[in-house]
């Protein structure tokens, strides 16, 4: 190889060193920094969530949604509590799992696992960039001629990956940039709703009677709405992104290797703020885009399909700000596949090299990053670039 050749391939396979423990990881921050890191893939669902429901359960959007919630906070959030005591290298609920069998039981187990895991961060990084395209293609100032989906979701995808093989520790900065201006834009979004529903005092007591006439017993709704559930539950996988962060979680002075008591209580912080923030707004949002949204924008060739907040602020709050929401929008979720990168980079070292599974490079960020982009590009281009076939 030539000196260039040489210089490339040890740029390539640069990586972070390997432990026992998985990937060291030198930079640690604040709990909530990483939770605004690990709440890009979490918060930005918020932008396809509402549209997703309706489409799911129609009337029944707000029921579905606080099953959703209610599972939320009294099921995943108390699980992944425990999970952050016993995993707290980061290798998050498989380890676990991998430790209850032994031999390749275990292994077995954990290579099913990583199935699902990787299925769930691959769809997070493809829908969340497919919907961040039809931000684009449906705001009123983006020209006519630039509407091909697969193209756009595609250079998305091409300039978050080659964020990562520059590297990822700016990621935390960016990260809470986006999230706490999208939050904010949230609230006037949600805000401005609830001002046009009491504008409409039958609003609420019409999608009653209606869902009455339809399904004739509240239990009804709520067995029907229960069955909804893992189609609106495409947040969670922030859960398990949460717990394989634990490393970058600044701790205690007094924390060791081997009980960082500091670092697992501010995780459980990080853990706890995401879902409550997230339930409301989830709440909020359902009920707000399923009273004021007629049916038809929610269809395929609705505009408010895919983003229904976004419709929501463009309706009520003009073209102006809702550009600047669709632009607030269109970054997180660009960048809401960062954490579902993350959580690959690091689960894949920590098991598939150690089971003779995966070469070597497999330990190095860049390569890794390009096999995941690759996939990527396959996934989004076998179901082009659409935001409900992935979400199903």
């Amino acid at each position: 190889m030539t000196s260039k050749q040489k210089k490339f391939l040890v740029w390539l396979l640069e990586g972070t060193k390997t432990t026992k423990h998985g990937t060291e990881q030198h930079t640690r921050s604040s709990w909530w920094n990483v939770m605004c890191l690990t709440g890009v893939d979490y918060f930005s669902t918020l932008g396809y969530q509402p549209g997703i429901a309706y489409l799911a359960a129609g009337l029944l959007s707000p029921i579905a949604t606080l099953i959703l919630v209610l599972l939320t906070l009294f099921g995943a959030l108390p699980v992944y509590m425990r999970v952050s005591n016993e995993s707290f290298h980061g290798q998050g609920s498989i380890a676990m799992l991998e430790s209850l069998l032994p031999g390749w039981k275990g292994k077995t187990l954990v290579l099913v696992l990583l199935g699902f895991a990787a299925t769930s961060f691959i769809i997070t990084i493809t829908l969340s960039a497919a919907d961040a395209t039809a931000h684009i293609v449906e705001n009123p100032w983006w020209p006519d001629y630039l509407q091909n989906r697969i193209t756009i979701t595609l250079v998305l995808l091409s300039i978050l990956g080659g964020v990562f093989m520059l590297g990822f520790r700016e990621a935390i900065g960016v990260a809470v940039i986006l999230v706490v201006v999208y939050l904010t834009l949230n609230v006037f979004v949600l805000w401005t709703g609830f001002e046009q529903l009491l504008k409409l005092p039958n609003a609420f007591a019409n999608w009653w009677g209606t869902l009455l006439t339809k399904f004739s017993t509240p239990w009804l709704m709520i067995a029907i709405s229960m069955g909804m559930f893992p189609k609106l539950a495409l947040g969670l996988s922030g859960f398990e992104t949460g717990v394989s962060v634990i490393p970058l979680v600044k701790g205690s002075p007094d924390d060791t290797p081997e009980s960082p008591l500091g670092q697992i209580k501010n995780t459980k912080k990080l853990l706890i703020s995401a879902a409550v923030l997230m339930s409301f707004f989830l709440i909020a949002s359902s009920i707000v885009t399923t009273l004021l949204i007629p049916a038809a924008e929610f269809a395929e060739t609705g505009k408010a399909n895919g983003r229904a907040l976004a419709f929501i602020a463009h309706e009520y709050l003009g073209n102006g700000f809702g550009t600047a929401y669709d632009i607030s929008t269109i970054c997180i979720l660009w960048f809401a596949g960062a954490s579902a990168i993350v959580g690959l980079l690091n689960l894949v070292p920590r098991y598939l090299p150690g089971y003779g599974m995966a070469p070597d490079w497999a330990r190095a960020t860049r390569p890794l990053v390009l096999f995941i982009m690759a996939v990527s590009f396959i996934v989004t281009w076998v179901f082009n670039a659409d935001v409900d076939a992935q979400a199903g």
